[in-house]
């Protein structure tokens, strides 16, 4: 089988999983926005996803997310050739937040107002409008994992809709580990039910990977960050 025989039929079955969890939510597929993972795997694998149809990529690492970006775009000379829409998923030091606003079109992982006015300043150095979302942490338990407490979003939602180089696009979270992840994707999607009520625009609810997204969809996600479903197993980092 050939690698993009591998990549089609993980991605059928993943689309296949998809509907069936829209379905027993009453939900359209429509709704929701496939992003699929690729950090660690080759710009290749990039390359055939977007020959399958897939129009959203995500990545958690810099320098790699940009440096994969560059040789694709380097494959694709031509402007007109459609490109992946670029997700930065990882958490994001302030010092690297400049390179990323200047080649991600959505950043996942805003966890606080100096991130956001770092992002700032990149998409305002690169001429564009970046959108980003509030990444919240249900766990507050790990000091090295990223997210606010939901009592922080507002601040930190505050900083990117104050931006005129950023646009608020709504919440992101990673569910817990070893935990039941269905209760606190329905307390992400109160939380922007909340957040809409003060930016209505910021629709984008972000939760669910491989082992969880049916969770996801039926308390009402936005949009899936899928990888292993997809690509296989991942390989190892180099």
């Amino acid at each position: 089988m050939s690698r993009r025989d591998e990549i089609a039929a993980g991605l059928a079955e993943t689309e296949r999983r998809i509907e069936s969890a829209c379905e027993s939510a009453g939900r359209e597929r429509s709704e929701i926005t496939l992003i699929v993972v690729t950090k660690t795997y080759p710009a290749s694998d990039v390359e055939l996803l977007t020959e399958l149809g897939v129009t959203d990529v995500g990545e958690n690492r810099h320098p790699e997310a940009g440096l994969k970006l560059e040789e694709l775009r380097a494959g694709h000379p031509d402007a007109a050739e459609p490109m992946p829409r670029w997700h930065f998923l990882g958490g994001l030091q302030t010092n690297k937040a400049g390179a990323v606003a200047r080649y991600a079109d959505v950043v996942h992982s805003v966890d606080r107002a100096k991130l956001a006015h770092s992002l700032s300043r990149g998409a305002e150095a690169a001429g564009r409008v970046l959108t980003c979302l509030v990444q919240v942490d249900f766990a507050a338990t790990d000091p090295g994992r990223s997210g606010v407490v939901p009592a922080g979003i507002a601040d930190v939602a505050s900083a990117i809709a104050d931006s005129a180089h950023l646009e608020l696009g709504g919440l992101m979270t990673v569910a817990p580990l070893g935990e039941d992840p269905a209760p606190h994707f329905a307390h992400l999607v109160q939380l922007s039910h909340d957040l809409r009520g003060r930016h209505p625009a910021a629709t984008i609810v972000s939760a669910g990977m491989s082992g969880d997204f049916e969770a996801a969809v039926e308390a009402g996600a936005t949009h899936l960050r899928i990888g292993r479903s997809i690509l296989g197993e991942r390989p190892p980092a180099g």
